[in-house]
């Protein structure tokens, strides 16, 4: 009996927390919206961020970055070409692996994911933090 309880319990966390996450991606998608990102797009510009080097450049792998966005190597390639598009980040060949690609911000990256960064901290202050 104290199994079967237990197992309803985790089966019922599960839930919940699924439902945050449901719940923190629309909020985010909503929020950034506004500033023509979903929430994929901004992780990506997060992800390529966080690694800046002094001269403010800074490129990881496409699969590097899946494993931090958590999608398939598929959509998050039509998610990078989606963002190139528009000027956000650049491709490149990468140097140590010819066949690999290696993906950075651009200029215009680096501005928007500033200007769109307390946006999306917000909207995670306003979800997942208790009262």
């Amino acid at each position: 009996m104290a199994a079967k309880k237990a197992e309803q319990a985790l089966a019922e966390r599960w839930r919940e927390i699924l439902a945050l996450h449901a719940h923190t991606q629309c909020e985010l998608d909503r929020a950034l919206h506004r500033h023509g990102l979903c929430a994929s797009d901004f992780e990506v510009l997060d992800v390529l961020s966080e690694g800046r080097s002094a001269d403010g450049t800074c490129s990881y792998r496409v699969q590097e970055i899946s494993e931090r966005v958590h999608l398939s190597q598929s959509a998050l390639s039509r998610l990078i070409a989606r963002l190139e598009k528009d000027g956000l980040v650049e491709r490149g060949m990468c140097a140590e692996d010819r066949r690999g690609v290696r993906v950075a911000l651009t200029a215009k990256g680096r501005t928007l994911h500033g200007d769109v960064l307390p946006v999306q901290r917000a909207v995670l202050t306003r979800t997942l933090t208790s009262d």
